[in-house]
C-alpha cells in the first residue's frame, strides 16, 4: 500500500536500555563479532579443504551461512539503535527485517531436515550412500531448501504488504511477522491462516527428523562403528535442532501470549533464536567433528597436515 511507505515504527523494546546503552552496545558488538568469527572459520575451513567437500560438511556450511545472515539481520539494526537516541524503523526497513528473519527461520528448519536425511542415508544405508547422495542430489537439496524458504517468506511478506495500520508502536527490539500483524486494523484472517499452515508444515519437518532419528538409533545399536558414527555426526545435529526449536518456540509463545511484566528480560529471551543458534552451531560442529577440529587447529598452528591426520 502506498500510504504505508511513509510509516515509521517505534521499537519500544529498547526503552529500558537507555541508561546502560554503552554496556549493551559493547556486549552486542562482541557477540556479533564472535558469531562472525566462528561461522566464517568453519565455512572457510570446509571451502578451502577439498577433503571436506562432502555432503555432510556442505549442508553444515549452508546451516552456518544462513545462521550468519540471520544474525547479521538482527545485530546490525540493534547496534544502530543502541547508538541512536530514538529507536525507529521505517516501513520498508521493517519489512526487510521481517523477510530476512523468517527466511533464516525457514531455511534453518529445512536445512536441519535435509541434514537428518543425509545422516539417515549415511548410517542406515551406508553401502548405497554415495549412489544416493550424489553431487547433483546435494545441489538439488540445497536449491530446494533455499527456494522453499524464499517462497514461504515471500508469501508471508505479501500478506503483510496489503495491511493498513492503526498503531506504529511495537513492544519489541526487532520486527517480526506477528508483531507487525498485531498492529494492523485490517482483516488478518489470511495472515492467521497462513501462520497455521507454516506451523503445521514445519512441525511435520520436525516429526520427519524425529522419525529418522528412531531409525538412526536402531541402526546405531547394532554395531560399535555405527554407534561411534552416530555420536560424532548426529549429536551435533540433534543439539542444533533442540537449541533452535526451543528458541523459536519461546519466541512464538512470547509473541502471542507474552505479558507486559519483565518486558526487558522477555525481549532479550525472545531474540534467543537469532543469537544463540548462529553462535552455538559452528562451535558444536567444530568440537564434535574430528576432521573439522584438525583443520581448524592447523590454521592456528604450524603443525604439518600429514602429522596431524596421523594422530
Amino acid at each position: 500500500m502506498n500510504e504505508n511507505v511513509d510509516i515509521v515504527f517505534v521499537l519500544q523494546g529498547l526503552n529500558d536500555s537507555v541508561t546502560n546503552r554503552q554496556i549493551y552496545f559493547a556486549f552486542a558488538l562482541m557477540s556479533y563479532l564472535v558469531t562472525i568469527l566462528v561461522n566464517l572459520t568453519l565455512i572457510l575451513t570446509v571451502c578451502l579443504d577439498k577433503a571436506l567437500h562432502q555432503p555432510m560438511y556442505i549442508f553444515m556450511c549452508n546451516l552456518c551461512f544462513t545462521g550468519l545472515c540471520g544474525a547479521s539481520n538482527f545485530y546490525l539494526k540493534l547496534l544502530l539503535d543502541l547508538l541512536a537516541g530514538a529507536h525507529l524503523i521505517t516501513y520498508t526497513g521493517c519489512l526487510t527485517q521481517v523477510f530476512f528473519t523468517h527466511f533464516y527461520i525457514f531455511c534453518q528448519l529445512t536445512s536441519l531436515t535435509v541434514m537428518a536425511y543425509d545422516r539417515y542415508l549415511a548410517i542406515c544405508q551406508p553401502l548405497r550412500y554415495w549412489a544416493l547422495m550424489t553431487g547433483q542430489k546435494v545441489a538439488l537439496l540445497l536449491l530446494l531448501t533455499w527456494c522453499l524458504s524464499l517462497l514461504e517468506t515471500a508469501i508471508g511478506t505479501v500478506l503483510i504488504v496489503r495491511l493498513s495500520f492503526c498503531s506504529h508502536r511495537m513492544a519489541r527490539i526487532f520486527c517480526t511477522n506477528w508483531e507487525v500483524v498485531k498492529l494492523s486494523c485490517s482483516d488478518t484472517t489470511a495472515n492467521n491462516f497462513y501462520g497455521i499452515v507454516i506451523i503445521i508444515l514445519h512441525t511435520l519437518q520436525i516429526i520427519i527428523i524425529l522419525v529418522s532419528y528412531m531409525h538412526l538409533i536402531r541402526s546405531a545399536a547394532r554395531s560399535r562403528t555405527d554407534r561411534r558414527k552416530f555420536v560424532q555426526t548426529c549429536s551435533p545435529h540433534l543439539a542444533s535442532l533442540l537449541v533452535f526449536s526451543f528458541s523459536v518456540l519461546f519466541d512464538t509463545l512470547y509473541s502471542r501470549y507474552g505479558g507486559s511484566s519483565m518486558a526487558a528480560l522477555q525481549n532479550a529471551l525472545s531474540a534467543e533464536f537469532l543469537v544463540v543458534p548462529p553462535i552455538i552451531n559452528p562451535i558444536i560442529y567444530g568440537m564434535n567433528l574430528h576432521h573439522i577440529r584438525i583443520r581448524i587447529r592447523l590454521w592456528f598452528t604450524t603443525e604439518k597436515p600429514q602429522r596431524a591426520f596421523s594422530k
